[in-house]
């Protein structure tokens, strides 16, 4: 009986091998099919010879080009201290008048200080380099040069004009509002605004204390926009 059992089991044990083997099989020749079809993969397949994405060019100053009667725009300053808004004077000296517009129009006065200031005289800023968000760009454009402009308007208290070294034509972002008179600059420096409203906060960033022409604590320009000029 033992060796009957035995013989069924061995039986069984061969049939059960039988389909083993042929499970086997079928499996090794799956794999073989996958190995030889593999599945695309997820990310889409490079080009062996793609080229690299060109740099976008340099977009143009919102200013570039516009006409003169298109440069009649007003520049509000909002200081620490306050509001000053600067009337364009495009027909005295256009060029000069195209570079601020685009440096304010551009944000390349935001977050920049009053650097300078002159007892009874004057204030300047446009010193980029004190921004907050001092850059390559911002660099670059501190690094251009403007003409001269000198013009008929004289340097008188309110008067906006561009500060420059001893050398002509050295004008880059750097401008001056008067509180006193100036008349020594006359004809020399490029006059391109007159300040129409807040001429009492350039007083106040005048009054502050000073180092010798640097001021203790600068006064930044929070927000430096274009708009057009209220009709007077």
């Amino acid at each position: 009986m033992s060796s009957e059992l035995f013989g069924k089991k061995f039986v069984r044990d061969k049939s059960f091998m039988r389909l083993a083997l042929a499970g086997a099989l079928l499996l090794t020749a799956s794999l073989k099919l996958i190995a030889q079809n593999p599945a695309p993969a997820a990310d889409s397949p490079k080009k062996a010879n793609a080229r690299p994405v060109a740099p976008k060019p340099p977009q143009a100053d919102p200013f570039e080009g516009a006409a003169i009667e298109k440069l009649s725009q007003c520049v509000s300053l909002q200081t620490e201290q306050g509001q000053i808004v600067i009337q364009m004077l495009p027909d005295k000296a256009p060029e000069t008048v195209r570079s601020f517009l685009n440096l304010v129009a551009t944000g390349g006065l935001d977050t920049t200080v009053f650097s300078r200031v002159i007892k009874g005289f004057v204030i300047q800023g446009g010193n980029l380099s004190t921004s907050e968000k001092w850059s390559a760009e911002l660099a670059a454009r501190m690094a251009r040069t403007i003409k001269d402009e000198p013009n008929d308007v004289n340097h008188v208290r309110g008067i906006v004009s561009m500060a420059r070294s001893d050398e002509p034509n050295s004008a880059s972002t750097h401008f001056f509002i008067l509180v006193g008179p100036g008349p020594h600059l006359d004809g020399k420096f490029s006059a391109f605004g007159r300040v129409t409203r807040g001429i009492e906060v350039a007083d106040a960033i005048n009054r502050g204390e000073t180092n010798g022409d640097t001021p203790l604590v600068p006064v930044r320009i929070k927000l430096a926009t274009v708009s057009a000029c209220d009709k007077q």
